[in-house]
């Protein structure tokens, strides 16, 4: 009992001392604008990390600008969407602002040693191995995959909506097809062959992993201090005796994630090892991501091989980053096309048209150029990114570039900023994507028809960070989101086949967005159960 009361105490003694460090320091930072802190612990942070941010961050960009000083967990807090200094952090001067301590050790304990929780030489051989096996000619190769499974899911829903219009848990089906897409695309196994309306306990645990960390951030904020220094059995002692709910059902989805990624990987492995095609080509031709991925390792020199452990790790990511952002990123675009029902109609003659040339499974090349369903796809990332913000420390002082001054509290004019040492920095990817200084005073309007015209001048000029159109849903650099061709192609495919097939329309059922580390629909704020009812109609029975 020693040994857990000093795991209980010292962290929490541990994170006194740094607030009251925090307190006593006078951060340049404070010279910048910001809203006033609303608590002597918190800050601002349970504001703007809250389900229901959207008026606060709304707020704080339109009365701060691209740059602000909130109040955070130890002390100052540099908000930002400048794009000057974006471009700083993320690609000029990366290796001075890794990411925080906090998300680097709690992607560990929740994922495993994989790319979200790896830093410098680490990081880059894990993406060095992986790199390949996401390339175009990899994903053209998957295309047929990809339909059979939404096929599966067209039948699904056609079964259900025969007799005429049915309210459906979309954001649940959604949820189910991304996680066979990446089961069988990712990791060549089938998950869910989409027939029966039973809840799969594993894909609850899927789908509920992301929205469950949000009851135990807190936690995180902890275990930078500890991880390093605790057994395993004595972690398993203090979540176990943690008196928080919270905890134990993070614990258990952690659990459940992590035991069946190691039954994979071992069966995966196993069939690589020993030249088992039969058991490579059964799910996923062979040419999903962890077969590539296992004979690219094996064949890979000493110097470039990863540990089990890492690969392990790669498995959980794929499964949990994976699903959540895509799933709930098409969950957001049938919500758009029901709130907007000629934008919905104008897609679906696209579609049709594209399939009476090309058949119900239009090719990799084709279905990617598609121009309104690039559109509507772009203008939803912009707009409502599944992802809020991307946090980064800055581990040196360091003077930050601005594209333009801003005035500080004691009116003088700021061109560039100093950043002290320690100092955690919040990049806003809705600031980034909806900054009206680049796209114009209708920035925050949902209008995909802006991608079908040039865009304005100082989108091309501005040069934000960004790997997908001009903007930073997918972050940019050398930690940038590896998959994102993945998900666009599912995306891509999910979305035109749907609507295709099907008319959505409005639910007397009401959902609220929630804002998470993904955001995600749910009945109503804060609910941790994620649900988006939609009226849903075959296009053969609506006409």
């Amino acid at each position: 009992m020693a040994s857990l009361s000093l795991v209980l105490v010292l962290p929490v003694a541990y994170l006194v001392l740094r607030v009251l460090r925090a307190l006593s320091i006078k951060s340049p930072l404070h010279n910048l604008p910001g809203p006033p802190s609303k608590s002597l612990l918190w800050g601002n942070m349970d504001v703007l990390f809250g389900y229901d941010n959207w008026d606060f961050v709304r707020h704080l960009l339109d009365t701060y600008g691209p740059v602000a000083s909130l109040n955070g967990f130890f002390g100052a807090t540099l908000h930002i969407h400048d794009p000057k200094a974006v471009h700083s952090i993320y690609i000029k001067n990366a290796d001075n602002f890794p990411r925080p301590p906090m998300a680097i050790e709690s992607s560990k304990v929740l994922l495993g040693p994989g790319l979200l929780s790896t830093l410098g030489g680490a990081h880059r051989k894990q993406r060095k191995l992986l790199n390949p096996v996401f390339s175009i000619a990899y994903l053209r190769g998957l295309t047929p995959v990809f339909y059979e499974i939404v096929g599966r899911l067209e039948h699904a829903l056609a079964s259900r909506t025969q007799d005429g219009p049915r309210d459906l848990d979309m954001i649940g089906w959604m949820g189910r097809a991304a996680l066979e897409i990446v089961g069988q695309g990712a990791l060549g196994y089938s998950f869910d062959p989409l027939t029966a309306d039973t809840k799969d306990e594993f894909a609850e645990a899927v789908k509920s992993f992301i929205p469950s960390t949000s009851d135990v951030t807190y936690g995180f904020a902890i275990l930078p201090y500890v991880n390093d220094y605790v057994t395993p059995w004595m972690k398993d002692m203090f979540f176990s005796f943690w008196p928080d709910p919270a905890v134990h059902r993070m614990k258990r989805i952690i659990d459940l994630v992590d035991n069946r990624s190691r039954a994979l990987y071992e069966e995966k492995k196993a069939a690589v090892k020993t030249g088992d095609d039969a058991a490579l080509h059964g799910v996923g031709e062979g040419k999903d991501v962890m077969s590539i991925l296992l004979r690219e390792n094996m064949e890979a020199t000493e110097e470039d091989k990863l540990p089990d452990m890492e690969l392990l790790a790669q498995m959980s990511t794929f499964i949990v980053a994976g699903v959540d952002t895509t799933s709930n990123a098409m969950g957001r675009i049938l919500d758009l096309l029901t709130a907007h029902p000629k934008v919905q109609e104008r897609l679906r003659d696209e579609i049709l048209e594209a399939r009476d040339r090309f058949g119900t499974e239009i090719p990799f090349d084709e279905v990617m150029a598609l121009p309104y369903l690039d559109a509507v796809c772009r203008e939803t990332l912009r707009v409502y990114s599944p992802a809020s913000f991307m946090m980064r420390d800055a581990a040196t002082d360091f003077v930050l570039p601005l594209s333009s001054p801003v005035r500080g509290k004691d009116d003088t004019e700021i061109s560039q900023l100093a950043v002290p040492k320690g100092t955690m920095i919040i990049t806003s990817i809705h600031g980034c994507n909806t900054n009206k200084a680049i796209w114009g005073d209708d920035a925050y309007e949902w209008k995909p028809e802006r991608w079908l015209e040039p865009l304005p001048a100082a989108v091309e000029e501005t040069h934000l960070p960004g790997i997908y159109a001009n903007q930073f849903t997918f972050s940019g650099g050398g930690y940038a989101c590896i998959g994102f061709k993945f998900s666009q192609l599912e995306m891509k495919i999910v979305i035109s086949s749907l609507v295709a097939t099907f008319k959505f329309g409005k639910s007397d059922k009401p959902f609220f967005w929630n804002s998470a580390g993904v955001a995600y629909p749910s009945a109503k704020p804060g609910d941790r159960n994620p649900e988006m009812f939609l009226r849903v109609s075959l296009v053969t029975n609506s006409e």
